[in-house]
């Protein structure tokens, strides 16, 4: 059996977790094994949760016991806690925003193993989802794309990568935060729910409602220098304006410096930070609140076909 192991990337880290029904199909899920090490951290007590019985043939099952069990050797990741604690805390592995939980990936000619690892005792340190990869490739593939929202007039107004999440406010001022996640290019999932995206759109509008991206390639809060009244701001990701910061007693150059500085240290790039500017200025769902829209210096990066500007 050949196999190669790598670190999860881009989306694939949203397929270590349980699916809905809808998604689950279209990746080729056979199911998934969920493990611990015991108390002494030594031991591998593991059950197998089965999705699809079709997929679930005798050659899987075999390579799946081959695929666990070159992990469980002498020195593999999975034969004691203290070794999987040390392979987390190496390169070869993908890290969550949980700071808890890592990912990678097991390819062989046909499958596909999504591992999440926890190394943490009383938890369990396996969860291992098991994919026929040409279906799960092209699955992610056809989601880098991203989920549409457009009006009834079939206009896109945005798009967001899978699993980002939208903020609806109604009429009355309520406001509803929901994840979306990708199914094909004309459905999605909003919670629970999925949706075509005329129908979201048609909705919408019965309802009076307005949708904004909230994009996780943002952060929830950044500082912004406001030029015309030499302020320094703080934005909030999805809300109009800003709120006063600190005042601001030196000359622009040295107050826009600063929001620089206080931006670094909170790790948001400029791209990011121009992107939150922008959005609070003109609307969360115009392109220049995209930082996909930016380079590295904060300077929007000009469409290659000028006919298709917006």
């Amino acid at each position: 059996m050949a196999s190669s192991l790598s670190p999860l990337k881009g989306k694939e880290w949203l397929y270590t977790y349980r699916n809905s029904q809808q998604i689950s199909m279209q990746t080729g899920l056979i199911g998934y094994i969920r493990a611990d090490m015991g108390t002494n951290g030594n031991e591998f007590w593991s059950t197998w949760n089965s999705f699809r019985d079709d997929l679930n043939i005798p050659e899987f099952n075999s390579e799946k016991v081959d695929v666990i069990n070159s992990f469980l050797g002498d020195g593999g990741f999975l034969s004691n806690r203290n070794e999987l604690a040390k392979f987390c805390r190496s390169d070869k592995v993908f890290a969550y925003e949980t700071g808890r939980d890592y990912g990678v990936r097991v390819n062989t000619q046909d499958y596909a193993y999504l591992m999440r690892l926890n190394p943490y005792k009383g938890e369990y340190n396996l969860y291992c989802y098991c994919y026929k990869k040409d279906w799960l490739d092209s699955h992610l593939e056809k989601a880098e794309r991203g989920i549409r929202f457009i009006n009834p007039d079939y206009k896109e107004l945005f798009r967001i990568d899978d699993g980002d999440k939208i903020r609806i406010t109604y009429s009355d001022g309520e406001k509803a935060d929901k994840i979306c996640r990708y199914v094909d290019d004309y459905h999605f999932e909003a919670d629970s729910d999925i949706f075509h995206i005329c129908e979201f759109a048609e909705r919408l509008e019965k309802a009076k409602a307005a949708v904004i991206p909230l994009r996780s390639s943002l952060p929830d809060q950044c500082y912004v220098f406001v030029q015309s009244e030499n302020k320094i701001g703080i934005v909030n990701k999805g809300e109009k304006g800003y709120i006063d910061s600190k005042s601001a007693n030196g000359k622009p150059s040295e107050n826009r410096a600063l929001v620089d500085d206080l931006n670094g240290k909170l790790g948001i790039t400029k791209a990011q930070a121009e992107s939150m500017k922008a959005g609070s200025m003109l609307g969360w769902d115009c392109p220049a609140a995209n930082p996909k829209n930016y380079n590295e210096k904060g300077t929007p990066i000009k469409p290659k076909n000028r006919n298709h500007e917006r």
